[in-house]
């Protein structure tokens, strides 16, 4: 005998009705649906001709073909690299100061090395589409038979074999399956994060075909939607004998998804390669830039500015000079013979000679544009994602995942974060649900303490007594998603009870009203669920540990194993599943028809408060009053409720539902969907109340602390839930986000006002109206801040998510947010993830500050895309979260380290290393000026080409490297005792424009102190034994010592924290160039020019060189050394204080920690501290009164 599963899922699966209205079916044919489809080769190559694509799939950037231009073309589209490319090119011309290789190499040298980063991950990219195009997947030959085959040599309308665990190779249409009525189970984890399994259903007149031997005749015709990027929705029809059959989502099974639970299915492709839905989705991530990088762009045109300038300058100093070069047949430079020249010192022709200058001179001054920056900075950013991912304090042993930098971009702006918005379930807490109390016929059952009642008694002043945790802590066992304990009902003592009855229709409705599916262990013999939801595997585990142990489920059955009040052993039911009406967020509930062994038709239904009491009879509110109370307890204790009600139905009620349904869900009308709710909501109704379950969502270990810290930090925590607001107040409760005495300002549309106005006919003056009630409570909201700001008060903003959708219109949402950034702690119930990501938008375009977005789910994605740093949680809810972010973590309170540790690290040591950077280039840079201004504007370099080549690869980029790698200004352990250190990035005291101009000066200053000390030093006194004085080959080494000295020993200044890799890199740099001066004046002179043994018969010799090299150097960091030490006396930053205690060996102190401490830059408003604190003033201003 068959079974009929095709009413188990009679939402959206079943029995296919013939196509016969063409009205339902007019889009078929029309634009956007024009697919046709020739199945196992029917209509002979009608299928090639119609071209459509093949199934090879590419994720890379490049092709072969490809990746030289377009990698090249991105290298260059910096403006930077192009200023140099011009120069390059320049550089083969007679206007060049310096010879063509000098230039090309080090251009060739940092560009290959950013292309070679590109060509890296391209490869990886490549190396993961070969190995999914590769994949074999057996296909059907057109002789009866399967062969295996590769993905990428799939064709739409091949015939395909897919087996137990295998994914899907292209986009199917559902033909049958190992089952007779043709369902399969999918897991669509990698394409909406959902570990849940979809029921899918074939059309009953393809379920046949379950032998490979079936398809050797088989053909049809699939006409269908072009392809797109909708997961959830497909329009198309089965051509069949003749006869045309509606598809729907129903028949369609995605690539990416995998098949479980099935031994098998057959299906035909429909979309090939770059046309499957899930190709259609996968857009690039928005890209993002740090605030930093976008001022260090900044930076960059200033710089540019000012080589522009003093080019445009000195081009003029030299057209002038040129002109009055020859006066009356007397030169006055006469070292470039102006009365026998080229065009570039002709007196005749000074405005292309200064013309011709101006290009020379931006090729020469190009020094101060850091060549080397952005490939030192991928390199840093790049070594810090790696100690990221590395720290041990951040990696989560349970599940074995550690911290994952899936981008490097963003590192420094860790370290700015000024709001956090952070979804709840499953992030703050573990989304792992766990049964701890319900409600039945109007008796309270469960002694479990949840950590919300815990922090209500703490927040009463009260401790929870042994005795109250005794069973709580007993029920804590192996047992997961099951936490109760309660005598009465345990141990099949419910039979008991005055109301048994009821505890035994409660206890087998949580046992057959759901999706699961049990998997039985064969060794050990228990069963286990998968489910659809954490919540719903919580009420089965409750049905199987108070004794209706929910088995096997078969196509058309569910099967218990009960125990039977009467005899008092264990009995097996079975129950005929007729109907599953799915859980929407639309509907907020779930139902379920069955007929029991006695033959009694039963509707079985769960679902949210909201819904459940309206739908209930007159006969059925026994119990309402108290059940009401009930879960408004179990609401303020932060557990998350629902209500269980029942009824029977006759044979005719139910024949003539059915026959609606049936007709309803093979609709391919649009409004399909609205049709079969209608059709539900004739038969849920006239329930009887059963009672309520209650399921603690718990929060993960180490959330109240962390969201201290990070309030500790001045950081600002948003959370945006879909939970109503009671369940969202509490849990802000149990985490210190609210506290006893806070004020709450609380925006609701779940008003008398408002729930009368819902029920009017003209419904957009009814939304006006909302919106007014809206607009006056944050006016009203607004007053009291102003009021509260007098006495500085807390106050914690709560707005649900009717009002925060007028409360996001344009017109009000500059209010919205005014109040909102006042208030201490903000939280939203009831957003959608739309409102979540519009939230994000709002606060980061309007504030302007650094938004980090935190959150485990895919409701979650437009959130985390949205803010300036998306962190997914690797949780419950599948990847989908973590595959759209920028930094993965497992655990929330992991957060605490990433921000108050990394993000520091990350922030300061990027600031200084491009703030000395740009020191460094510009001490180098300006003495080419000077010496320009010194030599009459001539247009010659004061040094040898490769020495101007190898000052930012060779000798000076190394330490700073290092520095953005390694240095620390304090130890993490410190980072975390003070966390208003973090502080010091929000408000980017580090990145400010008077710490860049800061730097920018201590360049001019070093430059001017070497040029002119080197000139005035040696311009007149004998520099070799010979007598002979100084030439501008001794002068340009002379001065280049010093530079390479300068900034080296300014870094060993600046440095806090040194490694050997430091002093390697620092005094190595300076070392090297010693080495590199000795080697290249070795050269043959054709080759080492003006170098030619200029260090061994001229400097090393002459005793002012070295002399010159020690005076300048101890001349030129004295500025900073002086600044340095009466900044560090008199003005310290905060870290500077706390390096102040550590060095003195006080930072155990107590006391003279908490003076440090009181250098508070935010007040701290929410965390255990700041209610620690509240509670304080609360009981000393008592003292004062009494």
């Amino acid at each position: 005998m068959r079974h009929h599963f095709s009413r188990i899922h009679a939402f959206s699966c079943g029995k296919a009705s013939i196509i016969r209205d063409n009205e339902e079916h007019s889009l078929l044919g029309g634009p956007g649906f024009s697919r046709i489809v020739y199945c196992n080769g029917a209509e002979g190559s009608g299928n090639l001709e119609l071209n459509y694509g093949d199934n090879y799939v590419s994720t890379t950037k490049y092709t072969l073909a490809t990746f030289l231009p377009k990698s090249l073309f991105e290298q260059f589209r910096r403006v930077a690299n192009f200023y140099f490319l011009v120069c390059a090119i320049l550089s083969f011309f007679p206007v060049s100061p310096y010879s063509a290789v000098s230039n090309v190499v080090p251009l060739v040298v940092v560009v290959s090395a950013t292309m070679g980063k590109e060509a890296v991950e391209d490869w990886r990219r490549f190396k993961q589409d070969v190995e999914m195009n590769n994949r074999r997947v057996k296909v059907h030959n057109g002789e009866g038979d399967f062969d295996h085959s590769k993905w990428r040599d799939l064709r739409v309308g091949d015939i395909v074999k897919v087996e137990k665990d295998e994914f899907f190779p292209a986009d199917l249409i559902l033909l049958s399956s190992s089952y007779d009525e043709a369902i399969c189970y999918v897991e669509t984890m990698n394409l909406d994060g959902e570990t849940n399994l979809k029921l899918k259903q074939a059309l009953e007149e393809t379920s046949k075909l379950q032998e490979d031997s079936n398809f050797q005749n088989f053909s049809a015709t699939i006409k269908c939607e072009d392809p797109n990027a909708n997961l959830y929705s497909f329009v198309g029809s089965l051509e069949l004998d003749d006869q045309q059959y509606p598809l729907s989502p129903q028949q369609l099974l995605l690539r990416d998804s995998k098949l479980r639970n099935t031994d098998f299915i057959y299906g035909v492709v429909i979309f090939t390669g770059h046309d499957t839905k899930v190709m259609q989705n996968s857009t690039d991530p928005p890209s993002k830039r740090s605030n930093v990088e976008r001022r260090m762009d900044k930076i960059i045109y200033f710089l540019f500015l000012i080589l522009f300038l003093i080019s445009f300058i000195g081009s003029i100093f030299f057209g002038i000079a040129t002109r009055e070069d020859l006066e009356n047949g007397r030169m006055k430079r006469w070292y470039l013979r102006p009365d026998d020249t080229s065009i570039y010192y002709d007196p005749k022709k000074a405005p292309i000679g200064a013309t011709l200058h101006f290009l020379t001179a931006l090729m020469l001054y190009s020094y101060l544009i850091p060549i080397s920056l952005y490939v030192s900075i991928e390199i840093v950013k790049v070594l810090q994602s790696i100690f990221i991912n590395q720290d041990l304090n951040m990696y989560y042993e349970e599940t074995d995942q550690p911290a994952h930098a899936r981008t490097s971009n963003l590192n420094e702006e860790l370290g700015q974060v000024d709001t956090i918005l952070s979804d709840k379930t499953g992030t703050l807490t573990c989304n792992s649900m766990e049964f701890i109390k319900c409600s039945i016929a109007g008796v309270a059952y469960g002694q479990g303490v949840t950590e919300v009642e815990r922090a209500m008694a703490r927040r009463k002043g009260l401790e929870l007594t042994e005795d109250d945790n005794v069973a709580n802590s007993e029920a804590k066992s192996s047992i997961k998603g099951f936490n109760f304990m309660d005598e009465r009902i345990m141990n099949g003592n419910w039979y008991k009870e005055p109301h048994a009855y009821v505890i035994q229709k409660f206890l087998r409705l949580l046992a057959v009203c759901h999706t699961a599916i049990p998997e039985v262990d064969e060794e050990t013999g228990k069963v286990s669920y998968e489910a659809e939801s954490p919540d719903e595997a919580a009420f089965v585990i409750a049905a199987r540990e108070l004794g209706f142990e929910f088995y096997e489920r078969t196509q058309s059955s569910i099967m218990l194993r009960e125990l039977n009040s009467v005899s008092g052993k264990i009995t097996e039911r079975d129950y005929q599943l007729l109907n599953i009406l799915e859980f929407t967020s639309a509907r907020k509930r779930m139902s379920v028809i069955v007929r029991d062994e006695e033959g009694k038709l039963l509707l079985l239904s769960k679902g949210a408060d909201s819904v459940m009491f309206e739908r209930l009879a007159k006969n059925g509110r026994e119990f309402e009053e108290k059940t009401k109370q009930h879960i408004n307890e179990y609401a303020d204790a932060g557990l998350r409720t629902l209500i269980l009600a029942y009824r029977e139905l006759d044979e005719d009620e139910y024949n003539q539902f059915n026959k609606e349904f049936m007709e309803a869900k093979n609709l391919v009308s649009a409004d399909r969907e609205q049709v079969i709710e209608e059709i539900s909501k004739k038969i849920e109704k006239d329930l009887i109340l059963l009672g309520a379950t209650a399921v603690e969502d718990k929060l993960q270990n180490g959330v109240p602390e962390c969201i201290d810290k990070l309030a500790q930090a001045g950081i600002k925590l948003w959370v945006l839930t879909g939970d109503k607001m009671e369940t969202a107040i509490n849990i802000g409760y149990a985490c210190s986000l609210l506290r006893q005495g806070m004020k709450q300002i609380i925006i609701s549309s779940d008003t008398p006002e408002a729930k009368s106005l819902e029920k009017a006919e003209d419904k957009s003056a009814a939304d006006a109206a909302i919106k007014e009630i809206v607009l006056r409570q944050l006016r009203e909201g607004e007053a009291l801040l102003s009021s509260s700001n007098e006495n500085s008060e807390a106050i914690a903003l709560i707005i649900d998510g009717k009002s925060l959708t007028h409360a996001l219109d344009d017109d009000v949402m500059d209010l919205f947010l005014e109040l909102a950034i006042g208030c201490a702690s903000v939280i939203c119930c009831r957003s959608s993830p739309k409102q979540k990501a519009l939230v994000t938008r709002l606060v980061k375009t309007k504030t302007g500050s650094t938004t980090l977005a935190i959150g485990d789910g895919a409701n979650d994605v437009g959130m985390l895309q949205e803010a300036d740093i998306g962190i997914g949680i690797s949780g419950v809810e599948g990847m989908q979260a973590v595959m759209s972010s920028d930094i993965a973590i497992a655990q929330f309170r992991f957060l605490e380290r990433l921000l108050l540790v990394h993000g520091h690290w990350c922030y300061r040591r990027i600031s200084s290393m491009i703030c000395y950077f740009f020191y460094k280039n510009i001490a180098f840079g300006l003495t080419l000026f000077f010496y320009e201004i010194y030599a009459s504007f001539s247009g010659e370099a004061a040094y040898n080409d490769w020495f101007l080549s190898l000052y930012n690869v060779f000798f000076t980029s190394l330490p700073v490297i290092a520095l953005g790698v390694f240095d620390q200004d304090v130890s993490a352990k410190l980072c975390l005792k003070f966390p208003l250190l973090y502080q010091e990035g929000v408000q980017n005291v580090l990145f400010s424009w008077k710490r860049i101009l800061g730097w920018a000066f201590n360049g001019v200053l070093n430059a001017t102190l070497i040029f002119f000390f080197c000139v005035k030093a040696i311009e007149y006194q004998a520099f070799r034994k010979g007598g002979e004085v100084a030439g501008l080959q001794e002068l340009g080494a002379t001065m280049y010592t010093c530079v390479v000295w300068v900034v080296n020993c300014q870094m060993a200044l600046s440095i806090n924290y040194f490694t050997y890799i430091q002093h390697i890199f620092i005094w190595g740099g300076i070392l090297l160039w010693y080495l590199f001066l000795l080697a290249y004046g070795a050269m043959d002179p054709t080759l080492s020019t003006t170098a030619y043994k200029v260090f061994v018969e001229a400097c090393a010799p002459a005793p002012s060189y070295w002399l010159i090299t020690l005076l300048v150097l101890v001349t030129s960091l004295l500025p900073y050394f002086i600044y340095a030490s009466i900044q560090m006396r008199f003005y310290p930053m905060f870290h500077q204080m706390i390096q102040w205690i550590r060095s003195d060996g006080q930072a155990t102190d107590p006391e003279y920690v908490n003076v440090v401490r009181q250098r508070s830059i935010r007040h701290t408003t929410v965390g255990f501290t700041a209610r620690f604190q509240a509670s304080q003033r609360l009981e000393a201003s008592k003292r004062l009164q009494v």
